[in-house]
C-alpha cells in the first residue's frame, strides 16, 4: 500500500475546500489514513495596465489581482480508494495533480 499526494490549485477557496470535504469523507468511509486539507501560500498574480490607451497625460495604473489558492492531500491510499477519488465531480476552475509513492 502506498501514499498518494493529491494538489488541489483553484481560484475559489469555497470550491477547493468542498472537493477537498468530499476527498475526506471518501477516505474515512473505506477507514483510510488521511492528512490535510493542508493549506499551502496562497499565490498573488498582479497584472498593472495604463488607464489612458492612447499614452497621453499622466502616468496612472489600474491593478488587477488574481489569487491562486492551493490544497495538499495525503492519503495512504489503496486502488479502491483511488479508483473512488477519481469519480469526484470536480469544478472547471479546480485542477488536481495526483502523484503515487
Amino acid at each position: 500500500m502506498g501514499k498518494a499526494r493529491i494538489k488541489l490549485v483553484g481560484k475559489d477557496p469555497k470550491e477547493l475546500d468542498s472537493v477537498c470535504k468530499q476527498i475526506a469523507d471518501i477516505a474515512k468511509s473505506t477507514g483510510i489514513a488521511i492528512s490535510g486539507p493542508i493549506p499551502l501560500p496562497t499565490k498573488q498574480l498582479v497584472v498593472a495596465c495604463r488607464r489612458t490607451p492612447c499614452g497621453d497625460g499622466s502616468d496612472t495604473y489600474e491593478r488587477w489581482y488574481m489569487r491562486i489558492h492551493k490544497r495538499l492531500i495525503e492519503i495512504a491510499g489503496d486502488e479502491r480508494t483511488l479508483r473512488q477519488i477519481m469519480r469526484v465531480k470536480v469544478p472547471d476552475t479546480v485542477h488536481i495533480e495526483i502523484s503515487l509513492s
